[in-house]
């Protein structure tokens, strides 16, 4: 078996008091060590009767009629997850900043470099870390972990109702209009609705670039780079929606400030990114 290349295993379990790293070292060339780093990194998962979850515990017995899935890809693992900045530690959640390149979400491949993952090994005392909203790879900024079913289940519900203010800001090319103070942009996104609204903060002649601001009244995938783009000023940066003349650096796009009403305290929470991680012109 080559492990210089991503590959799958699906093992059924027919003899008891196995562990993970017993059964995968035998089936592939990996060592015991490597199968555990695996592990640790979420490329191991357990279905046991109806349900399926990543293997964590490197000395779990395995029983009989278990799954074992091992999801192998040596570019992923090899990954260093870019350091996020704890912002507020708030007990039954958290609150970071997200920097360029660390996932919201793993996927079956890992889960090393999501916020989730690094919010779970760096907090403490360490607690388990649920996501309740995403901001895209590229993107930077404000972003909430929870860390229990409840507070998932609590905050998930106040993004669905659209009960929590979020705000943005972003560099986009181009002279973006002074007036209207406000632009609002409206157009569907994958035949739902979808509202922006956008207002210049600076222009830079010299650039010929705008920094804006940017309030959502929905979460759509993408909604603010697509919305932009559709504009005519795409976000610097953006290699899905901008153009030939979009400079190549980091996507300029940053979630700046969260607020609500805490639906475990009912308090008002307000959490506002510092300047220095904010865009700059």
């Amino acid at each position: 078996m080559n492990i210089d290349k991503p590959f799958e295993e699906h093992i059924e379990i027919s003899e008891a008091d196995l562990t993970a790293a017993d059964v995968l070292s035998n089936v592939t060339s990996l060592s015991k060590q490597a199968v555990k780093q695996a592990m640790n990194k979420g490329a191991i998962w357990l279905t046991r009767g109806k349900h399926t979850q990543r293997l964590r515990r490197a000395s779990r017995k395995l029983n009989i009629d278990d799954t074992l899935h091992l999801y192998y890809n040596p570019e992923i693992l090899a990954t260093e997850p870019p350091a996020a900045h704890l912002i507020a530690d708030e007990g039954d959640y958290s609150v970071w900043y997200k920097p360029c390149g660390l996932l919201s979400q793993g996927s079956k491949w890992g889960d090393h470099c999501t916020i989730a993952r690094w919010a779970s090994q760096h907090l403490q005392p360490e607690r388990p870390a649920f996501i309740v909203h995403r901001l895209d790879r590229a993107a930077t900024g404000l972003i909430l972990v929870a860390h229990s079913k409840k507070a998932t289940v609590a905050l998930t519900k106040l993004f669905q109702q659209r009960d929590i203010t979020k705000q943005y800001q972003a560099i986009v090319q181009g002279q973006f209009p002074a007036s209207p103070e406000v632009l609002t942009l409206n157009s569907p996104i994958e035949d739902r609705p979808a509202v922006s609204h956008v207002s210049l903060i600076e222009y830079s002649t010299q650039r010929d670039c705008s920094l804006v601001n940017v309030d959502i009244e929905t979460g759509r995938k993408h909604q603010i780079r697509r919305h932009l783009s559709e504009a005519g000023y795409p976000i610097l940066g953006d290699r899905l929606y901008g153009n030939e003349k979009t400079p190549s650096t980091d996507l300029q796009l940053t979630a700046v400030s969260l607020s609500f009403t805490c639906p475990l305290s009912n308090k008002l929470r307000s959490y506002v990114l510092d300047n220095n991680l904010r865009p700059q012109l």
